[in-house]
Parts: C-alpha cells; structure tokens; sequence
C-alpha cells in the first residue's frame, strides 16, 4: 500500500511514520494543545504508541481511519488531522496543532485538506466535528469550512479530570466545495 501524501495549500498531509515520534509528543504532550483535544496530555511513551498504532492501522484492509501527520514545507510534523470512519460513508474530523504552529492557518489548512479528501477520494457524504465549546479557534476553522452546528452533545468526553460537553459540527457532500472557508 503506498504512503499518503496530500498537499494543501500551506501544510501538506501525510502518513505518520515512526520518526514523527518526538514530534507528535511535543504535540500530544503539551498541556496547551490537550486541553482543547479529547483525551489528557500524554507521556513519551503513550506518543510512540499512539503513532506506533496509527501506522498499524493505516495497513488495515479497508482501512478504518486515516490519522495523519500535518507537516510543514520541511517535512516536520506540526499537528495531525484524523478522519476516522464510522459507518456507511461517515466520518470524524479531528486535528490539532503543535502550540508552536497557532495562528498561521494550520489547522484550516489541514482541516480543509483532510474534508476534501474525504469528500473527494474517499467518496464519503457526511462528516462532522465534536468540538469542546470554549475552543473558539476550532469553532472557527468548523465554520470557515461551512460545517452546521447541529447541537451539544453533553458530558460527551471524560478531559482533564472533568466531563466535557461538545459541540457537534457537520457537513455533507453535497454542501461541500474545496474552496470552503
């Protein structure tokens, strides 16, 4: 199976690969980023873990999710975005950027790639977005890309020593462009 590639318009998506380890610790680890994310911060070794599976998983036949690295014009993994599969041509957007990497347009970027893909390649026709209701930036690349705001799902995720309420986005097919946002 060959490695996915998708270039968008300032950060390009990829297959996580082992050597993305440190860097996704750096992300994974960092109490800045987890606090909007669902799930606590993670240790070094839980980061070469949650890559390590990812890669596993990418060599599923069919393939059930696509976690992937976002990587800048280096190459250097900066966030991830992740598509997990959910039923017939459903998907779960999530993403996230390295504390470092706020502010540039990452996350649009790679949010935008990652729904076209799924849309386009992937031939999907619903996707949505479970965002914690005080993450104003992610709410905003939710709404730049033309996801609706369907309602709160309560208690939703267990973060931070707390139930969490999120708010759920989503968008279909036939609402979609590659020009969102």
């Amino acid at each position: 199976m060959e490695p996915i590639t998708i270039p968008g318009r300032v950060i390009t998506l990829r297959d996580l690969r082992s050597d993305d380890a440190a860097d996704a610790w750096a992300i994974v680890g960092d109490d800045r980023v987890t606090e909007w994310l669902s799930f606590d911060s993670r240790d070094q070794a839980a980061a070469v873990a949650m890559v390590e599976g990812a890669i596993e998983r990418a060599q599923l036949t069919p393939r059930t999710e696509y976690y992937l690295a976002v990587a800048d014009t280096s190459d250097r993994m900066i966030g991830f975005a992740r598509l997990g599969l959910t039923g017939h041509q459903a998907a779960k957007l999530g993403y996230a950027i390295g504390a470092d990497h706020w502010g540039r347009g990452y996350a649009t970027d790679a949010a935008r790639t990652m729904v076209d893909y799924g849309f386009q390649t992937l031939k999907l026709h619903r996707i949505t977005a479970a965002i914690g209701p005080d993450n104003a930036a992610s709410i905003t690349v939710a709404e730049r890309l033309g996801m609706q705001y369907e309602g709160r799902l309560r208690d939703h995720v267990y973060t931070n020593g707390a139930w969490r309420d999120s708010l759920l986005y989503s968008i279909l097919a036939q609402e979609w462009t590659s020009n969102a946002g």
